[in-house]
C-alpha cells in the first residue's frame, strides 16, 4: 500500500546553453528554465538574433530518480558529475537511458547553489571545445547529466533548438545544468 506523504518532494531542473567564438564573445545563449517567465539574460544584451529563450520543463529519467534513492540511503549509488551534448531532437522522456545523438561527454565543475531553500540547487557545468577533439560544425540540440565518462545512469536530459557550433573555427559551448530539490 502507498502512503500520501506531504509535503511532496520534487526534482526538476534547468539548462543555459552559451556558444561563444574563438574569442570568448557569446554568439548564442540559450536558457530553459522551470517556472521562469523572466529571461535570464535580458533583451539587448545580446543582438536579438544571437539571444534564444525556452522555458520547458526539464525530464528527470526514472533510472536517475532510482540512482538518487541509493544515493541518499547509501545503497551504492554513483555521484553525478558528468554533462554529456548531442545532436539528438527527439523530446526527452522519463525512459530516456542515453541522449539521441550524443557526441561528447565529460566530467562538470559541480557546485551547490540556492534557487528557492539554501543550498537546494547542484549546478554542473562543462565547456566542450576542440580542446576535447570535437571537430567541425555541429548543431548543438540535446545536454544530459550522467554520473559515468561513458554510459552510466542518465539523471536528466533535455533536447531544445539546435545552436550551431563550429569546432574547427575556435567555438566553444558550455552547459549549465541545474538540477533542483523542492517541495
Amino acid at each position: 500500500m502507498a502512503l500520501d506523504v506531504a509535503p511532496k518532494i520534487a526534482i526538476s531542473g534547468w539548462v543555459e546553453v552559451i556558444v561563444r567564438d574563438r574569442h570568448g564573445k557569446p554568439k548564442y545563449v540559450v536558457t530553459l528554465a522551470k517556472g521562469n517567465p523572466t529571461p535570464i539574460v535580458p533583451k539587448g544584451v545580446l543582438p536579438e538574433t544571437q539571444v534564444l529563450f525556452y522555458f520547458r520543463k526539464n525530464v528527470v529519467t526514472n533510472a536517475g530518480l532510482a540512482e538518487i534513492i541509493k544515493l541518499v540511503f547509501n545503497l551504492g549509488g554513483t555521484p553525478f558529475e558528468y554533462v554529456a551534448i548531442g545532436t539528438g531532437t527527439t523530446s526527452e522522456s522519463a525512459t530516456d537511458t542515453a541522449l539521441e545523438n550524443e557526441i561528447a561527454r565529460k566530467k562538470a565543475s559541480v557546485s551547490q547553489t540556492t534557487t528557492t531553500i539554501t543550498n537546494d540547487t547542484a549546478l554542473l557545468e562543462a565547456t566542450f571545445s576542440k580542446a576535447d577533439g570535437l571537430s567541425g560544425s555541429k548543431t548543438i540540440s540535446e545536454a544530459g547529466v550522467f554520473n559515468a565518462s561513458s554510459g552510466g545512469t542518465l539523471l536528466a536530459r533535455k533536447t531544445f533548438t539546435g545552436v550551431p557550433v563550429n569546432f574547427d573555427a575556435g567555438d566553444s559551448i558550455t552547459i549549465r545544468y541545474y538540477i533542483q530539490m523542492s517541495r
